[in-house]
């Protein structure tokens, strides 16, 4: 069994690449395939860079099915760019890391914060959350995944998470999926002692459920 990952945030760095599949194969025995599109170093951030990577995403996703023979497929960015459309493209399983992080945090709390590095909280996840979004915030500075592995984004973002909490949230959800790639949830846990959600933890999770037959 094997699940394809796609990036949606170009990179030749071997540990950033495969950041996402080495979680999901840790927690669920997945063996993962990952691979980024070209030429989007920033990764998606608004909705230009969304439009321009769809194709991309669409393209990469058919060569994982029939070049790679993957069972499912995980876009690991919380927009969930161009899913609808991906799942028309091939004939296996297809998640989104925002809804899946977004299910999963309203089985969690019903106060919920959200962390991300777009001037909005992506569609797929307002639309899920619904009422129990409580707040979201954009640490300062921070403005694309390229921005998250700069040296300063982890305090900026934990302030950030600490006004969620300041607006009432009780589980804050990340709504970008570079904050795993940083490890950042694992900091916040230990810094702020409160449930975060995972984007990638939660789309393996789901991933996992479908391929076992659940």
């Amino acid at each position: 069994m094997s699940i394809g990952i796609i990036r949606v945030f170009t990179t030749e760095d071997q540990q950033i690449l495969h950041a996402h599949g080495n979680k999901i194969e840790k927690l669920y025995n997945i063996n993962c395939v990952n691979r980024c599109i070209p030429d989007q170093p920033k990764g998606i951030y608004d909705d230009e860079s969304e439009h321009k990577a769809i194709p991309k995403i669409i393209e990469l996703a058919k060569e994982m099915e029939e070049q790679h023979a993957v069972d499912g497929i995980a876009i690991s960015c919380a927009a969930d760019p161009g899913l609808e459309l991906v799942r028309q493209a091939v004939t296996i399983p297809v998640v989104g890391a925002g809804s899946c992080a977004a299910h999963m945090a309203k089985m969690v709390s019903r106060k919920i914060g959200v962390l991300t590095i777009a001037n909005e909280v992506p569609a797929p996840m307002t639309e899920i959350l619904g009422n129990s979004l409580v707040s979201w915030r954009k640490p300062e500075g921070v403005n694309n995944t390229a921005d998250l592995l700069k040296e300063e984004a982890i305090e900026k973002s934990i302030s950030s998470a600490e006004e969620l909490i300041g607006d009432g949230a009780e589980t804050i959800v990340f709504a970008c999926t570079g904050y795993v790639t940083i490890g950042f949830g694992e900091i916040l846990k230990d810094r702020l002692g409160i449930p975060v959600i995972d984007p990638v933890e939660a789309e393996g999770n789901i991933l996992s459920f479908i391929l076992r037959g659940g």
